[in-house]
Parts: C-alpha cells; structure tokens; sequence
C-alpha cells in the first residue's frame, strides 16, 4: 500500500493526467489515507479515504454500494458536469448569509443531514455523533427508521427539532405508531421514502461482504432497530408495495407532521405529490441505490423544479460532493440539499469531529462559490446563475473500491 501511495504521488504530479478526473480522485482518496487529525482533512474525497481504512469492508460495503452495476450511483457524480456557474462580477459579497428555513426548520446552512440507517455500524458515536455535529454547526437533520439509535435520544442530542425518514410497513397500525412516536419526540416532518417497493440488488455490498473475515453474528445477533420497538416484525415488510398516493392523505389524518414525499425523480409525480397534499418534495434516487435509471439526481431537479413551480420546497440529494456542486443545485431552484455518505465517511473516520469537519468543508466550499460568483445570500442564488451545457465529462469505468 505504501509503495502505491508513492507511484500515485508520483503520477499525480504528471502534467500529462490533468484531464483523467476519475484517476484525480483515487489520488485524492488515496493521499489521504494517513492522516490522522481531522483538521488536517482538505476536501471530503480524503475523509472518504480515511473512512475507507476505518470501517470493517461489510459496513463499508453497505454504505457505498449502488444497485446493479453502480450506473446510477456513478451518474449522480457525473451529473454535475452538464451544468456550469455563470459567475457575476463586482458585487458586494463582502456580507454573507446561508441561512436557511424549510418548513419551519431554521438552519445555518442549505446543508441538511440525509437520514442514513444504522450509523453505528460506523463509528461507536454513531446518530449521537451525527446529532451532535448538527448541533454544533447548525444544520438541520433527517433520522432514519432504520437508525441504530432511538429518535428521542437522537432528538435530545440535536437540542433542536429534526426530521423523521419513514419506511412505511406493510403494517398499517405499525406505520401509524412510528407516526406518532416521532411526532411524540420531536419530529416536525416526516420524509416517506416511495423509491423501494420491491427491493434492491446491491451487489458492490456483496462483494464487500465477502471480503469481511469477521464472525458478523457477534456484531448483529438479536439487534433490532429501536423505531421497531414493541413490534412483531415475523414477515412485516419495512415497504409496503400496495402504497400509491392515497397515502399521503392517509398520514395527514394521523400526524401534524409535515409530509415531505422523498423519492422523485419525474416531473409526473413531483405534479402528483403537489396535487394529493405532499408539503415538500425530496428528489432523491436514494443515493443511487433504489433502481438503476442510469440518471444523476441533478438530472432529475429542473424538470421536478418547474412542475412545482414555486408552490412547496423543494430538496435534493444524490452524489454531491463539492460546495459547487450544492451552489449548482440551490441555482436550479433546490431550497436545501441533503448529504448522506459525505458525513457518514467523517463519522467512520472521526466520530463526531468528522462529521463537524465535513459540514466545515463543504460550508467553506459553498461560501466561496457564493463569493465567486457574486450572490452573498442564498436567496440571490437563482437560474441566471447556472447554465445547463448538455453534457457530461465521460465516465468510464472506476473500479468497485472508487465507489
């Protein structure tokens, strides 16, 4: 390992390999790998690396497998190449704001915690190290179902009021209870995941499964998630594949929760979740691992965009990975975007530091695009500023481990 970090320092200097930008990336990653202060982290490709190290290869393999052939997961990066800032000069930056307020959420930044489940598969800080990081700097924060730790105690930790993922069971009763559970702790929104009713074929995780030498019983046996608490789950399904949009006026008679639909992708349905009630759309391919359209998220926002139109907010995740990848997205009319594996590599890097300093980087990033491109607040950030070029940097084919 030693001697490859030397050859990629080597070849990283080469004028000759500027334009490889998948190759640019495995350096980064890879000189990356010994640090061991999170301060000394530049960008959010070497705290991947650092995390890489650090997490046992199954739990690795879950939070960075795609679906398939890992198409999608690799269009939500390339995506962003199609579209281009268009910088404005000579204006004042010298005073600026990333406040922002969704639903009633007030946050620091346009960066919102993706619900990402078992955390504590990463680190032992686990969603307490994530809320906590939240906490400190300000950002907004979606619990997953699947959360190794309770709502309540991760409510606590945020010391402010988050936002709850819910994967509807095909348990009707059971949906309702984790309902008002999180509406009982804290919970102001509630984020319906519409994009698994049938499964997945993850197969980078399988890969990685193969390469974990551990006894994986020692580390699941008898864990259940703590939002199934009380419940039977002997053949409950954690989605239910009967669910059309009658749901969303179904919840409503049971919560006061904002409904935020997460999940869309068509211009079609974003119309039909304004149409049946959704308070917010979440676009979302769940981090390319949901079906394998081949489509980036970001090639799914102005579409989504323009068929609200304005009515109700509008969040987006999916492969970002740069504060100029988020300024691209609040250009084309996102009102915040969700980060799920960046902090996910942070915490399986530094525990809660980690994660505080991803949110630091990306914040730094996104400030200087701001800065850049002449809008001091987030509100000036608007389609005059971005510009869709129609195509993509080529792919290729990175191997499983750049993922």
């Amino acid at each position: 390992m030693t001697q490859r970090r030397e050859f990629l320092k080597f070849l990283a200097a080469s004028p000759l390999l500027t334009n490889y930008s998948a190759f640019a990336q495995e350096v980064e990653q890879t000189l990356g790998q010994r640090l061991t202060d999170p301060s000394e982290v530049i960008n959010v490709f070497e705290m991947e690396a650092i995390a890489r190290e650090r997490i046992p290869p199954a739990h690795l393999g879950y939070l960075s497998t795609g679906v398939d052939s890992d198409l999608t997961l690799r269009a939500n990066r390339a995506g962003f190449s199609r579209f281009q800032i268009k910088p404005r000069r000579l204006v004042d930056v010298s005073q600026t704001d990333t406040m922002v307020n969704v639903l009633g959420s007030e946050a620091s930044s346009p960066i919102f915690l993706c619900p990402v489940g078992s955390q504590g598969a990463y680190h032992a800080d686990a969603e307490l190290g994530t809320a906590r990081a939240a906490a400190a700097k300000g950002h907004h924060m979606v619990l997953s179902t699947m959360s190794s730790t309770s709502v309540e105690a991760v409510a606590e930790a945020r010391g402010a009021p988050i936002w709850h993922q819910l994967y509807s069971t095909n348990r009707w009763e059971y949906t309702v209870a984790m309902l008002q559970r999180a509406e009982a702790a804290g919970c102001t929104s509630v984020c319906l995941t519409i994009d698994l009713p049938g499964g997945r074929n993850t197969e980078t995780d399988a890969v990685l499964r193969r390469e974990d030498t551990r006894n994986c019983a020692s580390c699941h046996a008898g864990q259940s998630k703590p939002m199934f608490e009380g419940f039977d789950m002997t053949g409950v399904m954690t989605s239910d594949a009967a669910m059309t949009w009658s749901v969303i006026a179904r919840m409503k008679e049971v919560t006061d929760m904002n409904i935020v639909i997460k999940g869309v992708e068509v211009a079609a349905d974003a119309a039909l979740a304004v149409q049946f009630g959704a308070d917010a759309i979440w676009a979302s391919n769940h981090g390319g691992r949901a079906t394998e359209t081949g489509r980036g998220t970001i090639e799914c926002l102005p579409e989504i965009v323009a068929a609200v139109n304005g009515r109700i907010p509008v969040i987006v995740d999916g492969g970002f990975r740069r504060g100029t990848d988020i300024y691209k997205a609040l250009a084309m009319g996102a009102s915040a975007v969700g980060i799920g594996r960046p902090y996910c590599f942070g915490l399986g890097a530094f525990g809660q530091a980690g994660v505080e300093r991803v949110l630091d980087l990306l914040n730094r990033e996104l400030l200087i695009a701001m800065r850049g491109s002449g809008t001091p607040t987030i509100d000036s950030i608007g389609p005059d500023y971005v510009l869709d070029a129609g195509y993509r940097v080529p792919r290729g084919r990175l191997g499983r481990e750049l993922l």
